[in-house]
């Protein structure tokens, strides 16, 4: 049995791509994780869903995972890490808890998904790792999302390189903004408001799982959905931090 694996698939951004998947009938099965069971339990779609109650933070839910996969055995043709989250801010308004959650959720979790479902993924698999524009340079205010979101681009670019000799892919999903998700009302709560005011431009989730799928199956390393990603990805490349950073501290208060 051929599944997709999607972290976050309760909402936002996971969802759009578990509904993806379903059109596109790449699998024989769809293994939706998240931590809200009524939200699982609420898609609707023709592919077989599984519907599966785990808080990737928790290391006692990766071992239950684990053993999911260790007793099933299943094919996993598809990994989506796309649970994640931010919360802006200076850094003395985000509490300690939110900053364990930021990095232990970007980072651990989903490192911890992926190294569990790696001995699972078949020949000729893609990994999507939703990673963010944030990726490419330091950004205040933003300063720990930025920062785990940096580690998870590095991660999914050298195991790109890993597992390329089993013709698996590991492709690093950087967008921009995302308008249709709870991520930026998230992101605003507990920290200063007014600290991000930019969202222009935003776009939506169908738009990036689309892309973001695409470029997967072509085996790219690096997705960025959308111009201003593609630009930002482009312009780190070659303009230093300090200068970029500069731009982000001008360009947030708009």
């Amino acid at each position: 049995m051929k599944i997709a694996l999607v972290t976050g698939a309760s909402s936002g951004l996971g969802r759009a791509f578990v509904e993806l998947i379903d059109k596109k009938h790449f699998v024989d099965e769809i293994w939706g994780i998240g931590r809200c069971e009524r939200s699982l339990q609420q898609i609707r779609i023709c592919t077989n869903f599984r519907p599966i109650v785990c808080d990737i933070t928790k290391i006692q839910d990766i071992k239950k995972l684990d053993q999911i996969l260790q007793m099933e055995k299943p094919e996993i043709k598809i990994l989506i890490n796309s649970a994640g989250a931010g919360k802006f801010g200076l850094w003395k308004n985000i509490s300690l808890q939110d900053s364990i959650n930021m990095i232990d959720l970007n980072c651990r979790g989903t490192v911890l998904v992926t190294q569990i479902s790696i001995p699972f993924m078949v020949r000729g698999g893609h990994i999507l790792e939703i990673c963010s524009t944030a990726a490419f340079q330091p950004l205040s205010y933003f300063n720990i999302y930025a920062a785990t979101k940096s580690f998870l681009y590095s991660y999914s670019c050298a195991l790109h390189k890993e597992l390329s000799c089993n013709n698996i892919s590991v492709t690093a999903v950087c967008p921009y903004w995302i308008s249709d998700t709870n991520f930026i009302n998230e992101a605003k709560k507990n920290g200063d408001k007014n600290c991000i005011k930019n969202f222009r431009f935003a776009l939506n989730t169908k738009t990036v799982a689309s892309k973001a799928l695409r470029d997967a199956m072509q085996m790219k390393i690096v997705s960025t959905p959308g111009v201003i990603s593609s630009w930002q990805y482009i312009l780190s490349r070659v303009v230093p931090d300090k200068i970029i950073m500069k731009f982000w501290d001008w360009f947030r208060k708009l």
